[in-house]
Parts: structure tokens; C-alpha cells; sequence
């Protein structure tokens, strides 16, 4: 294979986890470093439970990270013609067969080998053979079809993550390629996949590691290019458990609506796992410049939502006003604050980079904007700490000045500082209380920028229920 070309295989049985989104990316980028092209493949043959939900869910997912294909999406079942060609192929050439057993007799066969010690494999009672009498076909039983694997010698390959590995063919057994039902199965359908699409590098999660011995002998009976397989270590969880869907896991379009921004989300993920010297902050294009299959992690990584945040924080920082704007103004949304159009487009932006180095998501970043727009509730115990008999008079006069006060950051203050002096306070003891009337905390950006902003009329109300 002279061109690189790498894939991601979902099932469309469920969100797009973050280890799948995380063999996504490697893939991405190492295709991208290199030239190469980049597949997306939808494996729903699992008919049951795969869902058209779960599809635009993974579609949504490599959108908002930025994971473009050059190929697909290609969905296996409208392939099952080119599955049972192949089949056809296999059986033709006595690298397949028909097996009839059926479940309780392969139970039965599994119980005995147990008690016995030996492992639970297929005992081969259709495996034709030279000079072997097959059992007479049973009436009314569908078949499923079998892989003839080698029964002797070993599968080795020097895998990309976790360098040489050998497994033995006795280890594995007659691998069923076919349902009775016709739909192939996995480790049958992945391979003609990869096979047609010329798949030259496949990255994904090391589960997959016993799964490899049975598809690299079924390239082999295919005459096949076999690609290179890299195994990434499990994500473990805050309780180093694997990660996953039962475990806590959440899909990545759930962190989109969690208001992280995307590059956020794929400079971490890229870290989980991989790293370039001790860069812990990159752009993508760092990234593709860099991802060249190596320094991949050999042991598994733990997920770390305070990483995740701080990661995030910092590209909250970085991002332009007018791109956070809209974001932010979703996440108002769901607060029940709506913008009119122009205040959405004009002075959101203004606010976002008043707040944004005091936030990590945008979610934090709109519960600050929304005092801004909406009603401030004012707690008690902090307007009765801040704002005190003693300080009613300067705020009675901060008030009158404001009033009459050109509505600038200059200006306002200009004004403040003469209500310092004439009132002999020092900032703290005024723009505290103020804040809390304002804001409803004591803590905000600085105070005249802050005030400019939220606008005279409604700092004026504001100011009046001291």
C-alpha cells in the first residue's frame, strides 16, 4: 500500500464513547500527517440494537471535534452482498464451512471440555477434512458458517502501541463468520472492509488485541494486504475502572452541551495516551505536525475532569469574543435568557471578554452573563455583610453621580474615585457592596469595566435597593 489510509468503525449501538473518540482521533492525525486519507465506517450489523439516533449522534460527535473524513460514511449492511461473495469465495476453497450445531450442542461440548480442564473451544464436528464422514444434516436447522483457522503454528505482529505480540492458533478456535440469519459478524465483516478500503494502519481500543489473531488469518486466506494494527490502553475512570458506557461515561457531544470547546476536548484526548515531549497544550495543527504513530502509551490512562477543565479554561481564554458569543448565548438559552439579535451579535462579546479568564466552560462563563441581562437575587447574608448602614450614604452618592455620569469605563471611574474621597473610603469598602447589589456577589471583574456594561438604567435600579 503506497498511500496511508486509516478508519473509524463505530457501532451505532450507542453515543461515541471517548476511547472510541480518542482511536477516531489518532487515526486522524496520523492519516493527516502523512497525506493520507481518512474512512468512517459505520458497523451496524447488529441490527437489534444499532439505531438511527445513535448515528447522527456519532456524525454530530466527529463534526464538533473537527475529525473531517475523507471516505463515508459507509454503513456494512448495505454491503452484504460483497460479505457473502466473499463467503462464497471462502467456502468454495474449503476455507469456510457450514456448521449445523446447534446452541445446546455446543453448550453441551463447552460444559464437557470444562470439566474435563481443557479450553472451551469449538470441537470442529463440521470442520471437513480429508477421509472425515460429516454427520447428516439435520432438518430444520439453519447453519451459520465457520472460518477454517489454522490448527497449528502462531499469528504474530509487531503491534504499533504494544510492540511484538504472538498468539498461538490453538488458542483460538473456528471462528463463526456468518449468523444464521446472514448477517455477517464482526470479525468476518471488518476484515472484507478493510480489505476493499485498502485500510493500511488500524488503531483502536486493545480489547480488541484477542480479536486480531482470527482477522489477520482470515487476510491471509484472503490473499489480503494486512494492515498494521495498533492497541490502545483502556481510558480508566476517577475509580480505575475502564471507562465506559455502563461505567459513567458520557458521550462527547454531552461535553459540547457541557460547554467545552472542541479543541479543548481534542488536545486532552490526544494527551490521554500520547505525548510530544512535555507539550501538554497544542493546537491541531501541532498536533497533525507531530502525531506520527510513536510515543503512544503502552499502559492504560485516567480520565481527569480537573484536567479536562483546566485544559479547557485555558482555550476559553484563547478563543475570539464573537466565536464564544453564540455559545454562550445557547447556554442562556437554557437558563431562560434570550438576547434580541443585536445584543447577541454586538454586546455579548463585550461581556464574554470581560468574564471569560474567570471561567472554564461556557456554561460557567453564560451563569455570568446572565447578570448581565436577568434579574440579580441578591442573597441576605451577603447584603447584610457588605451592605451596611455605614457605607448607605456613599452609595446614595455614587448613586446621584452615576446619574448624571457620561456612560464610559473613563468616566465611571472618575466618579468613583470622587466618592472615595469625599466619603474617606478606600475601594474595597465600596465596590464590595456594590458588586453585591450589581452582581449579586462580591467578587467581579474590575468594577468599571463591569458597570459599563450591565448599563446605567440597570445599575441605577440596582444601586436603589440599598
Amino acid at each position: 500500500m503506497s498511500k496511508i489510509r486509516t478508519r473509524i468503525a463505530p457501532s451505532p449501538t450507542g453515543f461515541l464513547h471517548l476511547g472510541t473518540a480518542r482511536t477516531a482521533l489518532y487515526s486522524w492525525a496520523y492519516a493527516r500527517h502523512f497525506g493520507g486519507e481518512f474512512v468512517l465506517r459505520i458497523e451496524d450489523t447488529d441490527v437489534a440494537r444499532s439505531t438511527q439516533d445513535s448515528v447522527d449522534q456519532i456524525l454530530e460527535s466527529m463534526r464538533w471535534l473537527g475529525l473531517e473524513y475523507d471516505e463515508g460514511p459507509v454503513y456494512q449492511m448495505q454491503r452484504l452482498d460483497r460479505y457473502k461473495a466473499v463467503v462464497d469465495q471462502l467456502i468454495a476453497e474449503g476455507k469456510a464451512y457450514y456448521c449445523y450445531s446447534t446452541p445446546e450442542e455446543l453448550d453441551a461440548v463447552r460444559e464437557a471440555k470444562k470439566a474435563r480442564g481443557e479450553k472451551a473451544l469449538y470441537d470442529g464436528t463440521w470442520r471437513p477434512a480429508p477421509g472425515k464422514t460429516l454427520p447428516a444434516i439435520p432438518v430444520g436447522v439453519k447453519p451459520v458458517v465457520r472460518f477454517c483457522n489454522p490448527p497449528e503454528g502462531e499469528v504474530t505482529w509487531n503491534d504499533l502501541v504494544k510492540g511484538p505480540i504472538t498468539i498461538s492458533n490453538r488458542e483460538i478456535d473456528d471462528l463463526i463468520i456468518v449468523r444464521t440469519d446472514g448477517i455477517p459478524t464482526y470479525n468476518f465483516a471488518v476484515v472484507v472492509d478493510d480489505w476493499d478500503m485498502q485500510i493500511s494502519h488500524v488503531f483502536r481500543g486493545d480489547e480488541h488485541i484477542n480479536n486480531t489473531p482470527w482477522q489477520i488469518n482470515i487476510f491471509r486466506a484472503l490473499g489480503a494486504t494486512l494492515p498494521e494494527f495498533g492497541h490502545c490502553p483502556v481510558i480508566l475512570g476517577d475509580d480505575g475502572q475502564k471507562l465506559s458506557k455502563r461505567r459513567g461515561a458520557v458521550s462527547v457531544t454531552a461535553y459540547e452541551e457541557g460547554g467545552y470547546l472542541p479543541e479543548a476536548m481534542l488536545n486532552y484526548l490526544a494527551r490521554l495516551g500520547w505525548s510530544h515531549g512535555d507539550e501538554e497544550l497544542f493546537s491541531r495543527e501541532q498536533l497533525v505536525s507531530w502525531f506520527d504513530g510513536t510515543h503512544l502509551n503502552k499502559s492504560p490512562a485516567q480520565w481527569d475532569p480537573a484536567k479536562l477543565l483546566w485544559v479547557n479554561a485555558h482555550y476559553i481564554k484563547q478563543a475570539d469574543n464573537a466565536r464564544l458569543a453564540p455559545l454562550v448565548a445557547v447556554q442562556l438559552g437554557k437558563l431562560g435568557v434570550t438576547l434580541p439579535d443585536d445584543v447577541a451579535a454586538n454586546h455579548l462579546p463585550l461581556v464574554c471578554g470581560l468574564l471569560k479568564d474567570r471561567c472554564d466552560t461556557t456554561v460557567a462563563l453564560a451563569t455570568w452573563a446572565a447578570k448581565f441581562y436577568a434579574d440579580v437575587q441578591v442573597d441576605a447574608a451577603e447584603l447584610a455583610q457588605h451592605v451596611t448602614d455605614a457605607v448607605k450614604p456613599a452609595l446614595a452618592t455614587l448613586a446621584a453621580k452615576l446619574a448624571d455620569c457620561a456612560w464610559d469605563k473613563a468616566s465611571i471611574a472618575a466618579v468613583i474615585k470622587e466618592v472615595l474621597a469625599a466619603h474617606g473610603l478606600k475601594m474595597p469598602q465600596l465596590a464590595m457592596p456594590v458588586r453585591v447589589l450589581v452582581m449579586g456577589t462580591a467578587q467581579t471583574p474590575s468594577l468599571d469595566a463591569v458597570l459599563e456594561l450591565i448599563g446605567k438604567t440597570k445599575v441605577l435600579d440596582r444601586l436603589a435597593k440599598a
